[in-house]
């Protein structure tokens, strides 16, 4: 992928210049040597992802900043700036939120890795390196080292939040073990390691980040399968890059609205899967996996981003910046039910639609770059929207979602309480008296350029309730007997017609419309309008049946 490693080389020598503008160089500021971010905070852990990419291109004879003074300089000034703020025993900071954080030391330390791997195979003679390589090299293999030996002992006792981070910290661990020895190392690792991947068999990890943590978790696996010589690392990053092929949207962007993590709703592009993608398809000879990291570097182009920071990555390993492989494509026709994460991803080549259990937002359709989502308020007892609690095939794509919602209310209690005080009371012993139910059959089923949602509600009547299309701002709105602008945070009931939201070049037809009242608020706690988004409501009072079809257009407007 010679083309793929200049792109790297290319914008990882933007990004030094870039760090040797903003970089802290008063001695007087406490930070110094550091790099402050958008919020003018400067901490390790950035100052280690500038440092590295700073090393790799000084040591890059294709770089325009080898072998350069003032970045070697500058390395060294970061360099002590991390190791000052590294706390005693080793570990690091996130500074707004984690302190003395073994997950923040462990990917601090897993940028650092590849750095000091390189700096030593110089200095071990296994990296052909000329004279003056190997005098930056005798600078920087010190001050590398006692970081990463001062870190790799702070995660033999150090604790953990989320899933990834165990990960995280038992690959670096095992890393450090095959480096540097210590049986202490191997230890804390294989405690972690015990409790097992939580990789299901769809390729979903725990988190169900798309946009950020699966990728995380691969890049832990992929280290561990290196640091033991145990393959069997490599099976559930297999998994995970293949069921992300059909996270691919049709605008290139990733499917991130079933992620219990920040990148919830985000949008972002798969630029940092590609290194995964290329290295996979070469260790296990996966062309599936060549062509997605070949087609990931031709949406960099299209959507004007910059690359990956893996030029380091290209230079521990030559063999894939000399790779050449023809293929490039993400998969765009295919139907998938994974049963496990319980989320049906289907792609007709220009859109897509994926349904998802357990979700206030189940239904998600996507024409091109533009997409709607559907939601159910309902404002019954404590209920606020339909949250499907069960989601199966009833035929050949076809799916059906179902909730009863359930009301009660407090019976008084049998016996006199122990305090007055409701909020001391012990409710739990008290008898409830149960009913009435409200209940949702939500069938979903593909059509010709989409789907048909048809709803039944059952139970209760009487109760106002709202089928909500949140389409994405910044679109334009019209039926037969209206046309509004969808800004950013608007709504609007539409009464009957069919609706037809188009923003650039694509378009979304939704339809028959309905609005037998506007109650679209709801009661205390209801969902507020989504984000980003211009809402559709179709209103009517339980018990209702509908059926509302979204269909994929071109717009007419340019």
């Amino acid at each position: 992928m010679k083309e793929h490693y200049n792109k790297v080389l290319r914008d990882s020598d933007a990004r030094v210049a870039r760090f040797m503008e903003i970089q802290i160089l008063d001695r007087n500021d406490p930070f110094f040597g550091g790099f402050p971010s958008a919020d003018s905070i400067a901490e390790p852990k950035v100052a280690i992802y500038h440092l590295t990419t700073m090393t790799a291109c000084c040591l890059n004879a294709d770089s325009k900043w080898h072998l350069d003074a003032e970045v070697l300089r500058r390395i060294l000034l970061a360099l002590d700036y991390v190791r000052r703020s590294q706390r005693p025993g080793g570990y690091f900071d996130l500074v707004n939120c984690n302190f003395f954080s073994g997950p923040d030391t462990a990917f601090c330390t897993k940028r650092l890795l590849p750095v000091y791997v390189y700096l030593r195979r110089i200095a071990e003679g296994a990296q052909a390196a000329d004279a003056a390589e190997k005098d930056v090299c005798a600078q920087l293999l010190p001050l590398y080292e006692a970081i990463v030996k001062d870190a790799a002992e702070a995660l033999t006792h150090c604790g953990f939040h989320t899933p990834n981070h165990r990960w995280a910290i038992a690959s670096v661990l095992m890393m450090c073990h095959r480096l540097l020895g210590g049986e202490a190392y191997k230890k804390a690792a294989d405690a972690i390691l015990l409790e097992g991947s939580d990789c299901n068999a769809d390729g979903e990890y725990a988190e169900r980040s798309a946009g950020n943590y699966n990728r995380i978790n691969n890049d832990a696996m992929i280290m561990l399968a290196v640091a033991t010589g145990d393959d069997a690392y490599y099976e559930p990053v297999v998994r995970n890059l293949t069921m992300m092929l059909t996270y691919i949207e049709p605008d290139d962007s990733i499917f991130t609205n079933n992620s219990t993590r920040q990148d919830r709703g985000r949008k972002i592009y798969p630029k940092d899967y590609y290194f995964e993608y290329l290295y996979m398809g070469d260790v296990l000879q996966k062309p599936e996996f060549l062509d997605a990291a070949n087609e990931i570097m031709a949406a960099v182009d299209r959507h004007g981003l910059k690359t990956m920071d893996c030029l380091i990555q290209f230079m521990l390993q030559p063999r894939l910046a000399a790779l050449e492989h023809a293929g490039s494509g993400f998969p765009a026709d295919y139907h998938k039910f994974y049963k496990g994460s319980e989320i049906v991803r289907c792609r007709r080549k220009g859109y897509s639609y994926t349904i998802i259990n357990h979700s206030a937002g189940f239904l998600y359709f996507q024409n091109g770059d533009f997409t709607v989502s559907m939601h159910i308020g309902a404002s019954f007892c404590e209920h606020r929207s339909f949250i499907p609690e069960t989601l199966a095939s009833t035929g050949e794509n076809a799916y059906a979602l179902h909730q009863t919602m359930t009301g009660w209310y407090y019976l008084p209690f049998e016996e006199k309480p122990e305090t007055s005080d409701w909020w001391k009371m012990d409710h739990t012993k008290r008898a409830q008296l149960h009913g009435p139910d409200m209940i949702f059959d939500v069938e979903v089923t593909e059509a010709e350029n989409g789907i048909d949602v048809h709803i039944v509600n059952t139970g209760i009547d009487r109760a106002p309730l709202r089928v909500e299309l949140a389409f994405d701002a910044g679109c334009r709105v019209e039926t037969e007997h209206f046309a509004a602008d969808g800004a950013e945070g608007g709504g609007i009931v539409a009464k009957s017609g069919t609706l037809t939201a188009s923003r650039g070049r694509y378009a979304i037809e939704a339809g028959p419309c309905f609005g037998a009242h506007g109650f679209t608020a709801g009661k205390f706690g209801s969902m507020k309008r989504t984000e980003g988004c211009y809402t559709v409501y179709l209103t009517d009072y339980s018990c209702f049946e509908h059926t509302i079809s979204l269909r994929a257009k071109p717009s007419l407007h340019d």
